[in-house]
């Protein structure tokens, strides 16, 4: 007996060492990059109440009428008549604007789409006039610069696969930081454990420094693991896909979540049915749904040309929404622009427990969870936990980086 227990003390020994090894050398591979994201991702938790702060000109004052907001498909013929060389796709309508995401239109003359020089639209929703273009001055480029910076380090294609495969470390670190908390010795484990979420006051810098790293990671695991598994989510479609399939043994592909096929699309960049007349059917198969199913409509949120499978997308805030008005986690339907039909429905969450899921996870990344400002705050507050936690373990190591240096130059003189 006493053989067996030294023989597993042993093995749970060689077990830490291997996962302390694994985690220093994980964090720091990782601490640059979990800074960014952290002190960006902090801003982006409240990215409209800042760019209506930089920008207030991009934003409508409601006239003192009782005029109330342009419909959906107004809103995008009045943008596409104000620049003929640009077609409107995916626009939201909110309290202060419609924002307008835009692709330039085929020049017929060269055969290649026009340089158009903006991507993005915002108009007032009760007039329609233009408010602004994204870029226009260096106040509206802030924000997008620290989204660009948050999403792909600036680099594109090969910054946001950088941040996929630091998230996919920083998940499975997640779990090593969680085991490396654990007593050593199993007697009175819950106890000794205990010892690890309290933070000792007062402490030297480095006890500080360590109860901090260890306590907070310990107290935010769960929201570290969402903002982790959620950037693989992202940034790693393939690798999280593979993995919810083979948990919850069902097929996944993330941009086809939520979504119900009924009918094959048709691509086109000319559509048979105009804004108004895709308006008016989707609002038709929207109410339908919405009966059928005893939810409630709340108002429209969103509509899009989808060039590329040909398809209008309606969107609508509703009793059944998990998200403030964002398409994922809201109820929504896609119709064929060239016949009217529908294709796809899709709702706030699934019976699927991997697309389900894969909402939450979407919409807690993005802190968009409906009416729930103190998540807003709390995300703001982990961008900065994460950003802590990557200081504090850098510090750590090097402090003990140093005392290993300074046993090991005693002992050459000795």
């Amino acid at each position: 007996m006493g053989n067996r227990s030294i023989s597993l003390s042993g093995a749970n020994l060689l077990a830490r060492r291997i996962t302390v090894l694994l985690h220093r050398w994980i964090g720091l591979l990782m601490a640059v990059f979990l800074i960014i994201v952290g002190i960006t991702g902090s801003i982006l938790a409240f990215k409209e109440d800042i760019e209506r702060f930089l920008t207030p000109d991009l934003f409508a004052i409601q006239p003192h009428s009782e005029a109330g907001q342009l419909d959906l498909a107004t809103l995008a013929e009045m943008a596409e008549r104000a620049d003929p060389r640009i077609r409107v796709g995916y626009f939201s309508i909110s309290e202060y604007r419609a924002d307008m995401k835009i692709a330039p239109r085929t020049d017929p003359a060269t055969g290649k789409p026009f340089n158009v020089g903006f991507h993005e639209m915002y108009l007032d929703p009760w007039t329609g006039k233009i408010l602004g273009r994204d870029g226009e001055s260096f106040s509206a480029k802030i924000i997008p610069f620290i989204y660009d910076l948050h999403t792909n380090l600036l680099l594109g294609e090969w910054g946001a696969w950088t941040l996929g495969i630091t998230a996919l470390a920083w998940t499975i670190d997640c779990f090593n930081a969680i085991y490396l908390t654990f007593p050593i010795v199993l007697r009175r484990f819950f106890p000794k454990w205990l010892t690890a979420w309290k933070i000792k006051w007062p402490a030297s810098a480095f006890r500080l420094n360590f109860d901090l790293h260890r306590a907070s990671g310990l107290w935010f695991t769960p929201l570290l693991l969402i903002f982790a598994w959620s950037s693989v989510m992202f940034n790693l479609g393939d690798v999280y896909n593979w993995t919810m399939g083979k948990i919850f043994r069902s097929p996944m592909a993330m941009e086809d979540n939520f979504l119900k096929t009924i009918h094959p699309p048709h691509p086109s960049e000319n559509p048979k049915l105009n804004w108004h007349e895709a308006l008016a059917k989707s609002q038709q198969y929207i109410e339908d749904i919405a009966k059928k199913d005893g939810i409630t409509i709340i108002k429209p949120f969103g509509l899009a040309y989808l060039t590329n499978p040909g398809v209008y997308s309606y969107d609508v805030e509703s009793s059944a929404n998990i998200s403030r008005g964002i398409w994922t986690g809201g109820l929504g339907i896609w119709i064929d622009g060239q016949t009217g039909e529908l294709q796809r429905i899709y709702y706030p969450t699934e019976d699927d427990p991997a697309s389900a899921i894969g909402t939450w996870l979407y919409v807690l990344h993005f802190a968009n969870l409906y009416g729930w400002m103190a998540y807003r705050i709390l995300t703001c507050v982990l961008g900065a936990i994460i950003t802590m936690l990557s200081i504090t373990g850098i510090y750590i190591w090097w402090k003990k980086r140093r005392a290993r240096q300074f046993a090991s130059e005693r002992q050459v003189q000795t």
